[in-house]
């Protein structure tokens, strides 16, 4: 993900494939493994960018 930032999104399928490209010799479990952790630290970062957000709003509403 340090790497290559742009490659990776929220959805497995595609970071599933995107990790097959970067990579040589991976076995299909670690590849899978990999890219599931790739897509919920993504969600992750996703969904704490837009709490923040939220708060930020709350408080100018105030």
């Amino acid at each position: 993900m340090t790497r290559f930032p742009d490659k990776f999104n929220t959805n497995f399928d595609e970071n599933k494939r995107t990790v097959d490209e970067v990579t040589q010799g991976t076995t299909t479990r670690v590849r899978n493994k990999v890219a599931g952790y790739i897509t919920r630290t993504k969600a992750l970062a996703q969904a704490n960018s837009e709490m923040d957000t939220d708060i930020e709003e709350d408080e100018i509403a105030e």
